[in-house]
């Protein structure tokens, strides 16, 4: 334990079997060497550092133990070296941090990071991963949340000239589930949304309403670059629910001439059509009276007008060309977006139940008892005759279909205006008479 170098020959740094003083920091221990050197006291600090062995010299004691402490301090953080590793494992450390200082990152984080990420592969190569995920990112724009796209999809379908209830639809439900899912959309698994979609309750009707619109979402961020296009978004995958066969609900002819008699002007034309001509809501919605024929007796759609995006024509029956020649037919066939309210108020008023959909469901039945010939209703309604076949064939005889294309406002008869209900002759003689 003698430092040869602190004395001189003939000199005695110490009593024979006296300990150097010792320095503790946890698990470090620094010793310090006292002797003499051309008669003055000296000490001496000795310890490892790099795997080096470093001895510092004080002519004082409380220099030395300052020195003692700080050497034991950074030994037990690990910032110097002791005896318990090995020169080549030194290097190795070395080469990790010149490795990661290239990334900004430390070597410690660096391994870290690595070691999860293999937690998480299992036996799949770091490196293959990250090759597949620039694979499948290419192009893309990462970390777009949900609700940054909902503005960009309505601003989008305003654009492409849809109509505004089934904008203003679109937007609602996107909105509402961009509340449950406020963070990117890339991480939305068909799993999330389904178990959203059953958490919202309701029918499997009400159900795959809200999904179609959910997939309108995806497809939309698929096309911005926001998911990958090499592959089917998490609404995509997500089926339909199963939606059981459901009776299919109609008026009937005294309903419907009780509830014609009954509309002012600006709900006429929407009743009478979608009960004669059989065109969807959103069809009438975006009807102008410039495609409405009376001479020719038929109703053109244009492709960007109708639900199957084909143009479609579709004849006007007698007793339809009646009723729409009460009325002014300038401008669009609906005025404002509340005419599906109104109109179901109105028949509320007049105790007549409005089955789902009942206006197209009632033309096809009746029309199809009337001709019978599911190929000509299929392509005037815009369907396929398979389905004209399974719901509509047989809910109505053929003389109720001849009493449905009989409804015709009495004559001398016109449509109350707006905001006033008129009575019809056949509904005063019933007032005189009471």
């Amino acid at each position: 334990m003698h430092d040869k170098s602190m004395t001189k020959s003939g000199d005695i740094p110490r009593k024979k079997g006296r300990l150097p003083l010792r320095i503790k920091h946890g698990n470090a221990v620094v010793p310090i060497y006292c002797g003499k050197v051309r008669n003055q006291e000296r000490y001496t600090v000795a310890f490892h550092l790099n795997g080096r062995r470093i001895r510092r010299t004080f002519n004082t004691l409380e220099r030395a133990k300052s020195e003692a402490q700080l050497a034991a301090q950074r030994i037990q953080s690990g910032l110097a070296a002791t005896n318990d590793i090995s020169p080549a494992q030194r290097e190795c450390y070395l080469a990790v941090e010149r490795l990661a200082a290239p990334c900004n990152v430390p070597p410690v984080a660096a391994m870290d990071e690595y070691a999860r990420c293999r937690g998480l592969l299992g036996e799949v190569p770091l490196l293959v991963a990250v090759q597949e995920f620039v694979r499948r990112t290419k192009g893309m724009t990462l970390g777009v949340k949900v609700p940054d796209i909902i503005p960009e999809l309505v601003e989008a379908k305003k654009q492409d000239d849809l109509s505004i209830g089934y904008v203003n639809q679109l937007a609602i439900t996107t909105r509402r589930f961009a509340e449950a899912f406020p963070g990117e959309i890339a991480a939305v698994s068909s799993g999330d949304i389904d178990r959203w979609l059953r958490g919202l309750g309701g029918s499997p009707v009400t159900r795959n309403t809200i999904h179609r619109c959910i997939k309108v979402l995806f497809s939309f961020a698929k096309s911005r670059g926001y998911l990958p296009v090499t592959e089917a978004t998490a609404a995509e995958l997500l089926s339909l629910a199963k939606v059981g066969d459901t009776q299919t609900e109609i008026f009937q002819p005294n309903e419907m001439q009780k509830l014609l008699e009954a509309c002012p002007v600006h709900l006429l034309g929407f009743v009478a059509i979608g009960a004669f001509a059989g065109l969807r809501v959103a069809e009438i919605g975006r009807l102008e009276w410039g495609a409405v024929d009376l001479d020719r007796k038929i109703i053109m759609l244009r492709a960007d007008q109708a639900k199957t995006a084909s143009r479609r024509i579709v004849p006007i029956s007698d007793n339809l060309a009646a009723w729409l020649r009460l009325l002014p037919r300038k401008g669009a066939v609906t005025q404002g977006t509340k005419t599906g309210v109104e109109v179901t108020a109105l028949a509320r008023k007049l105790g007549i139940k409005w089955p789902h959909n009942g206006l197209r469901h009632s033309y096809i039945s009746y029309r199809i008892a009337e001709v019978k010939d599911a190929a000509r209703v299929a392509l005037e309604a815009g369907n396929s005759p398979e389905i004209i076949f399974k719901h509509y064939r047989e809910l109505v005889t053929e003389n109720e279909a001849r009493e449905w294309f009989s409804i015709t406002p009495d004559e001398g008869w016109n449509p109350p205006p707006s905001g006033k209900r008129m009575y019809s002759p056949r509904e005063r003689r019933a007032k005189i008479l009471q």
